[in-house]
């Protein structure tokens, strides 16, 4: 049980096509191994379409990148191919999740896409602010951060192109120290209002590259969290790096997205807070605190997670290696579960936790397992939003199919030779993270007994459609 915490709060959990490898290892190899498969720097996704990089490279040849003029044709036009390139990344991010070696990597990222939530319907800016939070998702904190704040994904989303010296917008320097730092109750308005001025001038041309229009910044004096000075948007950034505040707000949210979601004792988010601070700010060093300490395999901190939809999903298809016949269905299925990547709901992100979870949402999760073996269609009836339906309209509410082909060679590998009374046993304890009791005669009722491959195959769906996969 204590590889496969490891690998869901690390990970996207077990893939059976190599848990004979990672089950041979001693334990404390276990964490050298995921750090190892991380390591590389990422090979950056690039799905945009030519049509919108030719119209971004011929602005700019008429020297008219600077001013950002696109004609209303050619605005329509970048949006509507975003949309479907949008489409592209999600689907991209969403099988190297489960299919890469790098999942440490890509799920601190998947942390980061939330830290750092732009809603912003532009592939060029987009898949250069996933590029960042993978690039540095294990890497400085400080370096993640200049970064993040930097992308036109978050400077158009928070408005900072609007931010000029005649016309202060507080809108980015808000978000930036709410929800990026310091977290609430940490500063004033006035330093709110300060930081505003600083961030005056911070922009992006129109392939996305940051530009810092001097013309439009206001170099006068600021006083900001009690320092004093003509400070720009790079001093605010250090300023707020400076505050162990920020260290303590990080290591919090970070502790809940991978240990505990209800139970984070103060005193140890100081205690890790102040490591995180004192390294520098190095991301991997907090990890390391984390997983050497004698807590994280506790029995509170094991089972007790819902999963994000995101994590449901890849996690099955890691479980059941699979190729869709329509693989777009998969987009269709995050609207339905409540999380569609690239599309927060707002610049805090999703929240998590049991808002993961309602009546309906818990129901749809229970027969996706079935579907899958069934080959099944499923209806998802929702409320309109042009933007998370990513402009397919009406055909968000459309009949849609989860088939293809299922490798069950890997699970079957690993079951089979099982005597059959030890199968339904040591699949749940693969599967389930939380402590229950395996309903035996339930399983015997609804699952094919005919042969030990069917058996195993039925017994697996039964268990994946329960509260107890729900949780990791």
């Amino acid at each position: 049980m204590h590889l496969q915490h490891l690998l869901w709060r690390f990970g996207f959990g077990p893939n059976s096509r190599d848990w004979a490898t990672w089950s041979a290892l001693p334990q404390r190899d276990w964490w050298a191994r995921l750090k190892s498969d991380s390591a590389a720097a990422p090979a950056p996704f690039d799905v945009a379409d030519n049509a919108i990089k030719g119209l971004v490279m011929g602005i700019g040849e008429l020297g008219k990148q600077e001013k950002r003029e696109l004609t209303k044709e050619q605005k329509q036009k970048v949006r509507k191919q975003s949309r479907e390139d949008l489409k592209s990344l999600n689907l991209l991010w969403l099988n190297e999740m489960s299919e890469s070696q790098a999942q440490l990597r890509e799920k601190i990222a998947l942390f980061w896409h939330g830290h750092f939530a732009s809603r912003n319907i532009n592939i060029l800016y987009q898949q250069q602010l996933l590029q960042i939070v993978r690039q540095h998702a294990l890497g400085n904190f400080g370096d993640l951060l200049r970064e993040a704040s930097k992308s036109a994904a978050m400077l158009a989303f928070l408005n900072n192109q609007q931010n000029k010296k005649e016309h202060p917008n507080e809108n980015f320097a808000r978000e930036v120290m709410e929800l990026f730092t310091l977290g609430r109750g940490q500063y004033t308005e006035t330093d709110i209002k300060e930081a505003a001025r600083s961030f005056t001038g911070w922009g992006f041309k129109l392939d996305g590259s940051f530009v810092f229009r001097r013309r439009d910044h206001d170099a006068g004096s600021k006083t900001i969290l009690g320092k004093t000075g003509p400070f720009d948007g790079d001093d605010v950034l250090k300023i707020l790096l400076e505050k162990r505040e920020t260290a303590y707000f990080i290591t919090r949210k970070l502790y809940r997205f991978l240990v505990n979601e209800t139970d984070f004792p103060e005193e140890r988010i100081v205690r890790l807070g102040n490591r995180f601070y004192d390294s520098g700010y190095q991301i991997m060093a907090l990890l390391d605190e984390i997983v050497g300490s004698t807590w994280l395999f506790e029995e509170a901190n094991i089972g007790t997670k819902i999963k994000s939809p995101i994590e449901l999903w890849v996690g099955i298809r890691r479980t059941l290696p699979m190729q869709l016949d329509n693989p777009q269905a998969q987009l269709v299925l995050q609207r339905a579960l409540g999380q569609i990547l690239f599309y927060p709901p707002n610049v805090a992100g999703w929240p998590g936790g049991q808002n993961w979870i309602d009546s309906t949402s818990l129901m749809f999760r229970l027969r996706i397992p079935q579907m899958l073996l069934d080959q099944r269609n499923f209806d998802v009836k929702t409320k309109e939003d042009d933007d998370q339906q990513m402009g397919e309209g009406q055909a968000f509410k459309n009949r849609q199919r989860l088939s293809g082909h299922i490798d069950w060679q890997p699970a079957l590998t690993l079951f089979s030779k099982l005597p059959e009374h030890d199968v339904a046993p040591r699949l749940a304890a693969w599967l389930w993270q939380a402590a229950a009791p395996v309903p035996l005669d339930v399983l015997r009722r609804h699952t094919d007994r005919s042969s030990k491959e069917n058996l195993v195959k039925t017994t697996l769906i039964q268990l994946m459609a329960t509260p107890e996969y729900q949780l990791c």
